[in-house]
This record gives structure tokens, sequence and C-alpha cells, in this order.
């Protein structure tokens, strides 16, 4: 246990800095400790329940590099004497022999996504809903997603095209339309079995996430949804799959370890971790309520690539 602030730097001292940072885990570390920040911008005794969480959730979420890292900068500005009086268990053996890194100048800023959400049409999640892998309700508002400054939905009014060339109800141009709304007349209704929708963002672009509104007038589950990144509007060469919570291969990509989960108005939030692309390809292959696959809205962030 650290007794002071002077304690807690002089262990800060003994530790060696890794002065080749790899640009990836900066970004993620900015991400988490920024996170964190906002978290902590509460009450004193909201802070401190705020902080062990924090930290648990680094040590567990990050190589021991980065958590080690992240605790340092995060107590050296929230005040040490608080961060690690939280519990009875000091982190000083995990941070004495771990090599940290500095951030460099080149660390793109990070700031929250605003994701304007659509009015919500229902309350709760219901309790009888027999899907395997299906993840808990938050049972709280999501929370900000951190990407780098400048970062916009750059599929707003993108070109999109479908496994079904004639929807059932709607027209596929109101994919990217802006419209999220659960009324009806703004969503596409396709097909019965798997169908995709495949937006094309015209130049290369970083994705940092994307969010997907299904059909949220109720609590349903979309199967096999999968999300992939290609420059190859045939998706055939250098496919990479950022979302899959097919637990059974029967889309044929690969049994995904993601989980199913229930619409909601705040969509599905997919962090795309960076990736680059042009193209991407949403699938999906029935609900709960019907066989027929839904869409209200996609919306991917990023920046294009220069």
């Amino acid at each position: 246990m650290f007794k002071n602030a002077a304690d807690f730097q002089k262990t800060v001292s003994r530790l060696k800095i890794d002065d080749k940072p790899n640009q990836v885990h900066e970004e993620n570390l900015r991400r988490e400790m920024l996170s964190a920040f906002e978290q902590t911008d509460r009450s004193p005794a909201t802070n401190v329940a705020g902080l062990k969480t924090i930290r648990i959730k680094i040590m567990k979420a990050m190589n021991l590099r980065l958590a080690a890292a992240a605790l340092i900068m995060i107590a050296a500005l929230v005040g040490a004497h608080q961060f690690f009086k939280l519990d009875e268990t000091s982190v000083v053996g995990e941070m004495e022999y771990i090599g940290i890194f500095e951030m460099g100048p080149e660390a793109p800023a990070m700031a929250p996504l605003q994701i304007e959400l659509p009015k919500p049409m229902f309350v709760g999640t219901p309790q009888d809903m027999k899907v395997p892998n299906l993840e808990k309700p938050l049972g709280h508002p999501r929370r900000p997603f951190l990407a780098p400054v400048g970062t916009t939905n750059v599929a707003l009014g993108k070109p999109v095209s479908s496994s079904d060339q004639e929807p059932i109800i709607g027209e596929i141009e109101m994919i990217t339309d802006g419209d999220k709304e659960a009324a009806d007349g703004s969503y596409v209704e396709l097909g019965p079995m798997l169908q995709h929708v495949t937006i094309d963002l015209e130049a290369e672009h970083r994705i940092y996430a994307v969010v997907v509104w299904h059909y949220h007038k109720q609590a349903r589950v979309y199967f096999d949804t999968i999300v992939q990144v290609a420059d190859d509007p045939d998706f055939i060469t250098d496919v990479r799959t950022v979302f899959n919570n097919d637990i059974d291969n029967s889309a044929g990509f690969g049994i995904g370890k993601d989980k199913h989960y229930s619409e909601t108005n705040e969509g599905k939030l997919i962090d795309a971790k960076g990736v680059t692309g042009r193209h991407v390809r949403l699938y999906s292959a029935g609900n709960t309520s019907n066989d027929l696959n839904h869409y209200i809205e996609v919306e991917i962030y990023g920046i294009p690539v220069k």
C-alpha cells in the first residue's frame, strides 16, 4: 500500500520506460484513460467506487504493460492517495517489473462520439426470451464511446446495396438516410433466411465504430448478425470481421464469439478498432419474432485514410 503521494512517485520513478510505443496500444490506452476521467467527474463518494471499477476493468482488459501505464497516469491525475487506498491489495508488485511507455505526441486526441438516439419505443427487456448466448441488459444508458477527434458518421447518404434487390417494405437507400425512428415508413424489410446489406463509403476509411438499428419497436433479437469490412466490393479478398454472433456457423463465416443482443433505441455499437476499408457489409438471418430481416439505420464512424 502506498503511504502517500511521495511514496507513490518514488515507486513510479523506479519503473523503466518503453521508448518505442505501439500506436495502437497508445490509442487504446488513451481511450480507457479518457473514459476513466469522465467517470470520475462526480461526487467524492462516487469517485471512490468508480475508481475501483476502473482499476479492475483496466487490469482485466489490457495486458500488464498497458494496465500499469493506465494506473499510474490515472492515479497521478486523480490523486494517488485516493486511487490506491481502495482496498487492501497493492499493485506495487504488478508494476515494479513492468516497463511502461509514454504516450507520444503523435497519439491522436480522443473524444466521445456524438450519437443522436431516436426516441425509445418500449421500456425494459422481456425476461422470457430464450435465446442462447444473450447478453444481459445494461440497465443504464450506454457509456460514451471514445474515438479520435474528427471521427464522424461517414455512412450518411452513402450508396447501399443488398442481397435482396426488391425489399418487401421500404427502399435500400433508407439505411443511410439519417432516420433512426422505429415508426412505420422508417425501416427496410428484407426477405427471410440469410440476407446482407453493403455500404460503400466511396473511399478507404479508418473505422472506429459501427452502429446498427435493425428494428427497435420491440425487444427483438436478430440472429447471425455479422459485420465485415473490406476494400473488395465482392468481399472475396482481405475481409475483416469485426462482429459475429453466429453461434453455430449457419452463415458459413465461422462460429462467432460475440453475444446476441436485444434491440433498443440505442442500437448496437460495435467497436471496429480502427480497421481500414471502403465497404462495410452486415448480415442477419431472421429474428425472434419472424424470419424476416430489417434495417432502420446503419452509422459508420470513421476518418478518411489520407
